[in-house]
């Protein structure tokens, strides 16, 4: 597991993130004594759809006030969302030092570090105690892990009772093999696509109740056909996921939007509560 958590750590890479984001915003003319969640909203979350989708999940499923637990946190854009506008107490994990520590000074640059807390830690082996959560949450990253009955179980375990668990994830539909680089992998080795049937198998094995499912693709190919536009015509913005994508940036969007357009993969969100 070391091995391979270091293989995804890899992955993610940014060398000096956070300061990349700082000249980026320097020469966007930004007020650095003066940044707001706006500011940095075209890089801050790393996933189909960005805040449009984080703000729907959490208007669905009622979390205002949540002690809530996000796995997978990536630079943080989720956890001071909600902590900015659904008043939670949020806890983010990664197993990226760098996006651990961006989104640490991050959420300080923003004036929301009292609301949120940043930790590396792997996936499978939660640093908590049982029952801290009123919500788990994940955005895109099942794909990368290999044992999803433990990283589900350890969801269960830091759930309380009647806590709710919410994703919103890329699963495959069968066995067809989508084009690499992706933004989760840039080859089949540290991807670990699923079928969502076998989740849903894994989360009622363990008692949680489904509450709702809902198809996202849709959406998502909307948006990511813009972006593949932009990326075309223009080039890369000057804040925006390239920063964390790199310079296969525009490979990995073609790639996810192709898999998209061919039903090899397709995005789904859902909510599952824990019952006491």
């Amino acid at each position: 597991m070391e091995i391979l958590n270091s293989q995804i750590e890899k992955h993610y890479h940014q060398p000096n993130l956070y300061d990349d984001i700082i000249n980026r915003l320097k020469e966007l003319e930004v007020d650095l004594n003066n940044v707001t969640r706006k500011d940095i909203a075209g890089v801050d979350e790393f996933h189909v759809r960005g805040a449009e989708v984080s703000r729907e999940l959490a208007k669905i499923a009622n979390i205002n006030n949540a002690r809530l637990l996000d796995i997978g946190c990536g630079i943080g854009g989720p956890c001071r969302m909600l902590a900015d506008e659904f008043n939670c107490d949020t806890v983010g994990i990664d197993v990226s030092k760098e996006y651990v520590a961006t989104a640490s000074k991050l959420s300080e640059l923003v004036g929301l570090s009292h609301s949120t807390k940043f930790i590396y830690a792997d996936a499978t082996n939660l640093p908590f105690g049982n029952n801290e959560f009123d919500v788990v949450w994940t955005q895109h990253v099942q794909v990368n892990i290999s044992d999803k009955l433990k990283f589900y179980s350890e969801i269960k375990r830091v759930l309380n009772d009647n806590g709710v668990f919410i994703y919103y994830e890329v699963f495959k539909t069968g066995n067809k093999e989508v084009n690499y680089p992706l933004p989760w992998a840039d080859e089949s080795s540290i991807s670990f696509l699923e079928q969502s049937s076998k989740i849903d198998s894994i989360l009622l094995q363990l008692g949680l109740v489904k509450k709702q499912s809902a198809n996202q693709t849709e959406s998502g190919i909307k948006v990511l056909e813009k972006m593949l536009d932009r990326l075309t015509t223009r080039g890369a913005p000057r804040l925006g996921l390239n920063v964390l994508m790199g310079a296969s940036t525009k490979d990995k969007i073609a790639n996810l939007l192709s898999g998209l357009k061919e039903g090899k993969i397709y995005l789904e969100s859902g909510v599952y509560e824990k019952r006491a």
